[in-house]
């Protein structure tokens, strides 16, 4: 993972993203049931909030690329994209799922994802960083080459936990996030971290379908009662 870059093309690609992403959360949260539904409903705000720090970048980086704002946006972009979601997801996977077996395996990745996250985290923290603008897309750039072991880890921990998910639109969502790393790896495979980017719109379609399912089957059992 020596360079990474992300596959939003445009401050203006980001900013959209961003836009649908929130309104999406916003309206999963809405549906949501429980306070274990919380944090997995909340992904797309967080997808949203990653997507306007990109966006934010695309419009600072031509004007100051050293600067101390692009240097921040450039920090706050990393620790989202590589450290916080190889925690979050299994944690608020682990949080709906009803089944012991499915639970014990999903505690597995979230010890990979702890693992991970934090290792990145540091080598966030402790090295250099920086991001160019370069052929129509951002490369997020560092001294560390991280090599596949990592990759994979991460991958088993975003990807992994929600395709071992019961709930099959839960699963659904987790092959859309194999599938676009599977895209990123082969093509680019030391950028693949950043392939949430492309893919965030789509999962968070899924997962407001989820909710949106969850929400009539309530409605429906409740009238039924009635």
């Amino acid at each position: 993972m020596g360079e990474r870059s992300a596959m939003c093309f445009s401050a203006t690609a980001s900013f959209i993203t961003m836009g649908l992403t929130g309104a999406m959360g916003i309206a999963a949260l809405r549906r949501s049931n429980t306070w274990q539904e919380l944090p997995i409903a909340s992904a797309p705000i967080f997808f949203a909030i990653q997507q306007g720090l990109e966006g934010l970048l695309w419009l600072n980086l031509p004007v100051d690329p050293q600067g101390s704002i692009s240097t921040w946006l450039t920090f706050l972009f990393l620790i989202a994209a590589e450290a916080f979601w190889p925690i979050y997801v299994p944690v608020a996977t682990l949080l709906i799922e009803p089944n012991e077996g499915r639970r014990r395996l999903i505690l597995a990745c979230l010890a990979a994802g702890i693992a991970v996250g934090a290792y990145l985290l540091w080598d966030i923290v402790r090295s250099p960083h920086g991001a160019v603008i370069q052929a129509g897309h951002i490369v997020y750039v560092n001294v560390t080459n991280h090599g596949v072991v990592v990759a994979l880890a991460y991958l088993a921990a975003t990807a992994l936990p929600l395709m071992l998910s019961t709930r099959p639109m839960v699963a659904a969502l987790g092959v859309i996030v194999l599938v676009g790393s599977a895209i990123a790896f082969a093509f680019y495979w030391e950028a693949f971290v950043s392939v949430w980017c492309f893919f965030a719109a789509a999962a968070s379609i899924v997962l407001v379908l989820y909710f949106e399912t969850s929400y009539r089957k309530r409605i429906l059992v409740t009238s039924i009662g009635n």
